[in-house]
Parts: structure tokens; sequence; C-alpha cells
């Protein structure tokens, strides 16, 4: 649905905005899930919907929730659930995978997950950031792409750019968290990304071999 036009009762928000406020990922948080009690009408509503993901919330005080995509169900994704997060003011949400907390600091909502519980990514580092930006769609493959490259090593700045390449309309994914989230498990260092068009993501990689990832979020549409 172009514009954001979606139902009564669906939030639209952008999560890993720039820090000028633009970009980010479009979210769609359905707030009540009992409106799609089942998942073929949450499959159903994801595709019309068209956005990366779609979050249905089944307990809003406890924090369960069910993601989804364009064509198939998610075990865990991250900007959805920094969104989520941010929306419900939640320090928990509850996935079949584990629990994810979550915290803010200031106009940053930070999600605390476990590299183990990401989908499959193939992470290709490129030479620099240009030949990123240069990227004109999806490399020739298959699986999901996280193409990235350092901007500034030292300080731990990365330019990326998502390609999920599985056969949906999403051609490009503007800001992943969950690849992120992967990236920095496996340099062992914090890092901030500039994904896409121009949005940010935060990462800090823990001693417990957990991740944090953060970023701003912003309402576009109160459904």
């Amino acid at each position: 649905m172009s514009d954001y036009d979606v139902p009564r009762g669906i939030d639209v928000l952008r999560v890993f905005c720039g820090p000028d406020g633009r970009y980010g990922n479009a979210l769609g948080v359905v707030r009540d899930g009992r409106d799609h009690p089942d998942e073929a009408s949450r499959q159903l509503l994801a595709r019309r919907l068209g956005f990366s993901e779609t979050v249905f919330v089944d307990d809003p005080e406890r924090g369960r929730v069910d993601i989804h995509t364009p064509g198939l169900r998610l075990p865990f994704a991250g900007h959805p659930l920094v969104g989520t997060a941010w929306l419900l003011d939640l320090e928990v949400l509850e996935l079949a995978v584990g629990d994810v907390f979550a915290r803010q600091d200031g106009e940053f909502t930070w999600i605390t997950a476990r590299p183990e519980w990401v989908p499959p990514r193939t992470l290709q580092q490129y030479g620099n950031a240009a030949e990123i930006e240069a990227l004109p769609g999806p490399p020739p493959g298959e699986g999901w792409l996280y193409a990235w490259a350092w901007e500034d090593e030292a300080a731990g700045r990365v330019r990326a750019r998502a390609f999920p390449r599985r056969g949906e309309a999403i051609v490009e994914d503007e800001a992943t968290g969950a690849a992120a989230l992967l990236l920095s498990a496996r340099l062992g260092r914090a890092l901030n990304i500039t994904q896409g068009r121009g949005s940010q993501i935060l990462t800090a990689p823990a001693p417990d071999g957990t991740v944090e990832v953060g970023g701003r979020v912003l309402m576009a549409v109160r459904g």
C-alpha cells in the first residue's frame, strides 16, 4: 500500500531513522492480533501491506508478538522488535525463541538478542563504501545477502545494503537489525552502520554472547 494507506488498528513506524529523522525501515504493527487469529490471515495481511515486516501484537502487556514478511513467518527480526519495544514501551518482548530485553536511552531504543536466533544470512564484505553505494540491485546469487564495507574501520563505521533475494516484492531492505547483529557478533565490536538510503543502526556486543541493537523510531501513521 503506497503512502502508508493502512486499515484502522495498524500503526506504521519508521525504525532506524537517520540523525535527521529521515529514512528508516517502515514497519506495520497490528495492535490487536486477535483480528487476525491464524497464520494464513496474518500472512495475507502482511502481503497486502507490503512492508518488509509486519508485527502482530498478541499480548500488549506481556509483549508477546508474531512477525511476518510478505512471504513467511520469522522467528526473530531486528527492526520489528526495536519498533515494537518503542511503541509498547516494554522492557521485555516474548518470542518463541526466547525473551528479548529492551531499553530506552534518550533518542535510541535498544534490544538485546542472541545471534543464534537470527535466520541465516550471507555477510559479504566489499572493498569500500563506494562499491556498496554503486550496487544497482541484488548481486547474482541466492539467499539473503548483507553487503557491507568499512567507511571508517577505526571508528567502527560501516556502509551496508541488504537484499532478501527470496522472490518477494521487497527487493532491498532499508534497515536490517538482525543482519547488523550478526555482523557485530562476527567482528566482535560495536558498530555504527549506515544502511540503505541513510538509515542508522547501532550495535554493541556483550561478553555473554548477546548483542544490543539500537536506533531511532518515529511514528509515521497512527492507525
